[in-house]
This record gives structure tokens, sequence and C-alpha cells, in this order.
């Protein structure tokens, strides 16, 4: 049975690879590349070395403006999405009725599009500022906790959904054994429900901070970066600096290769921690 796996296991890997390859490493590497040239096609790049990247901290203030304000927003929402969602996860385990339409329905807004989304929240916002005179796009921080709660609302019941599978794989004979030993809930919960759940919370944890550094269509639909770009988070300059700025593309490229750099060492260092974790629990 091995012989024939090992002789048609390139043929079955070849055309996954080769999509990985056109879609993927190919741009990286011809991206990489352009962004130590100035360009406005391909075809006329110019190399001009470091000149886009040492611009970007000289000349373009509006890089490291959407990323303290990307840092902040991935604080806090991937604090408060795992929380809430564990949370949730620990209440729809237990025997309460109508267990799985709240699961169904707390899973839904993860199905709708990111565009969708941020107009939906956006009118919702609105709504409620305008009895006082403002709108979300009035105010730094209207912004910003508009774009906490879209975020929550979007990825509360994709993270829950994690975590129930995570909590209902451990075994019950060690939740009862420690029942019977007098463990009250805090030191069940410390020390048996969050060690075993390890695997999950390394998932989670992983998807919720890469998809917070990279949000871009909610932040375009819901503030587009306003009052004066200080909504703006990072993905979406990069995308202003690259199509909206004539002369700016070897540039917008470069942001692109820093930003890409600053989300790997973060989601790696993330892995290695949890996982870890995984091995002492």
């Amino acid at each position: 049975m091995k012989n024939p796996i090992k002789r048609y296991f390139p043929i079955f890997v070849l055309p996954t690879l080769i999509a990985f390859l056109i879609a993927f490493v190919i741009p990286f590497i011809l991206g990489f590349f352009l962004s130590f040239t100035e360009f406005t096609t391909v075809s006329n790049a110019q190399f001009v070395g470091l000149s886009n990247y040492i611009k970007i901290f000289t000349e373009d203030s509006t890089f490291l403006n959407a990323l303290w304000f990307t840092i902040k927003f991935v604080v806090v929402s991937v604090l408060s999405i795992n929380l809430i969602a564990f949370a949730l996860a620990l209440l729809l385990t237990r025997s309460l009725p109508l267990t799985k339409l709240f699961r169904t329905v707390f899973f839904m807004p993860n199905l709708i599009g990111g565009i969708v989304l941020g107009y939906i929240w956006q009118v919702i916002i609105n709504g409620v500022l305008y009895n006082f005179g403002y709108s979300i796009t009035s105010s730094e921080a209207f912004g910003y906790w508009g774009l906490i709660i879209l975020m929550n609302w979007q990825m509360i019941g994709y993270m829950m959904i994690i975590y129930i599978a995570g909590i209902q794989n451990i075994p019950t004979d060690i939740l009862e054994a420690a029942k019977v030993d007098g463990a009250n809930g805090r030191t069940t919960l410390f020390r048996i429900i969050i060690p075993s759940v390890m695997p999950s919370i390394t998932i989670c944890l992983f998807l919720t901070i890469t998809n917070a550094f990279k949000l871009f269509d909610q932040n375009l639909a819901l503030t587009a970066g306003a009052p004066s770009d200080r909504t703006q988070m990072v993905a979406l300059d990069i995308y202003n600096t690259f199509y909206s700025r004539v002369g700016y593309e070897g540039i917008g490229q470069a942001k692109a290769v820093i930003f890409f750099i600053i989300v790997a060492i973060i989601a790696l260092l993330q892995l290695r921690l949890t996982r870890s974790k995984e091995e002492e629990a």
C-alpha cells in the first residue's frame, strides 16, 4: 500500500503546488524585489536600494500612525474576542435548553462578508450617534470602538465553536474525578479545563491575531480611515499608498514587506509560546 502512495504522491501534490507557487510564492518574491524599486508597472521598475524603506519613516507619517492604531486594535480585539468566546463556550457546553440554536446564531455573523458587515455597522452606529449630533467619523474614538465592536461581533461565534470542540474533547472521567475530590469551579477551570484546551487556545489566538492585523474591508467600509486617516489600519494604508498616490508604488510595496515581517514575527512568537504551554499541560 505504501509503494503506490509514494509513486502517485507527486501527481496529487503537483496541482496544489503549482497553484501555491503561482498565487503566493512568485508574487511574494516579485513584491519583495519591487520594494527596492521605483515603478509604475513591473516592466519599468528601477532599482533604488533602501530608499523606499527610508522614506516610510522619514517622509510618510501615515504608516507609523496606522501601525500604532492597528496594534491598539489588535490587543483589545484579540483579548475581548477570546475571553467572550471562551465564556460562551463554557456556557453552551452545559446542559442548557436551546444550546444548538444559540451556537448557530452566534456563528452566523462569521458568514457575512467584511464589506457588508462594515456598512451594516456603519448604519447601526451612526443611527445611535446622530441622536447626539455625531457620526462614526466625527472622532477617532468612535471609529476605533466601532471597529472593535464589528470585529467582536464577527469573530466571537467562530472562536466559540473552536473552544466548544476543545471543551467537549476533555474526558468526562477527569472532570468527574475532580468533582469527587472536591475541586470547586475555579480550580476545575484553571487546573483542568484551560490546560486541556490549550490546542484550541493556540488556534484561536493565531486566527484572531492574524485576522485583526490584516483587517481591510471592514475598515474600508466602516470608516475608510476617517477622520484624517486617524482610523486607518495598516492594510488600508498600504492600499491607499499603492493605488491612490502617484509615484508611491514602491513605497507601498515596501510597507507591505514590513507589515508581513511584523505579522509573521508576532504570529510565530505566539505559536511558540502557546505550544510550549501545551507541552507543559
